[in-house]
């Protein structure tokens, strides 16, 4: 138990692997760097992965990757993340909603808000989003939570004007 880990690759020694970890800027991939050193120095796993505070099974894991890919293979990778539940030609769709407003006949609302917003994508494309996914694709999509007044359907805009001359200067 704790063995040595046998590193295959021979084109960098401890000494290249510590002045490359001089180098780099990243904390995560100097911790890994120096561990492999340890190892290429003849540490045992159970002693080099602790004293980089790391397990030995993530030490091997490292090792194995580094093996394969080099210092390369040290650095984190990041996730694509979950596919979009709507297409972009449905995102251009809700858009295209969210910019003309709603119809307060069909929608029933005069302006929108997300809760309204996830009962048209449902009705529209048959998706069902959670609220939150809703907010986040109007981020993705560059609107605010800012809004102006919603206006009566009704609304005299030429009486308005009216009102507003008529009244006495203070």
């Amino acid at each position: 138990m704790g063995g040595a880990i046998k590193i295959t690759r021979t084109d960098m020694s401890a000494k290249d692997l510590r002045r490359a970890a001089k180098r780099t800027k990243d904390g995560r991939v100097v911790r890994r760097l120096l561990v492999i050193a340890l190892v290429l120095d003849g540490v045992d796993r159970e002693t080099a992965a602790r004293s980089s505070g790391m397990d030995r099974q993530t030490l091997r894991d490292w090792a194995h990757r580094f093996n394969a890919e080099g210092i390369e293979g040290l650095s984190d990778r990041n996730g694509k993340g979950a596919k979009p539940r709507l297409s972009p030609k449905q995102q251009a769709q809700f858009v295209a909603w969210v910019e003309a407003g709603p119809d307060p006949v069909k929608d029933g609302v005069v302006r929108w808000r997300c809760v309204d917003l996830q009962a048209r994508v449902e009705e529209g494309f048959d998706v069902k989003l959670h609220v939150r996914t809703i907010g986040k694709y109007l981020t993705k999509h560059g609107f605010r939570r800012l809004s102006v007044r919603p206006e009566h359907p009704k609304t005299d805009r030429e009486a308005q004007q009216t009102f507003k001359k008529t009244l006495p200067a203070s």
